[in-house]
């Protein structure tokens, strides 16, 4: 979902297309909200 924002981002800034970029920001955020949350009561270790 994160790959899928940066994507839609990058392509809605260079072609001008406003649509693009905003969902590509909301998919980015939203991305980012689920990596560090962690959901089902699982929890991530960093070793």
């Amino acid at each position: 979902m994160i790959a899928l924002g940066v994507i839609l981002a990058i392509i809605g800034f260079i072609f001008g297309i406003g649509i693009l970029w905003i969902i590509g920001i909301i998919l980015l955020i939203v991305g980012l909200v689920l990596w560090f949350v962690p959901v089902g009561g699982t929890t991530r270790r960093w070793y």
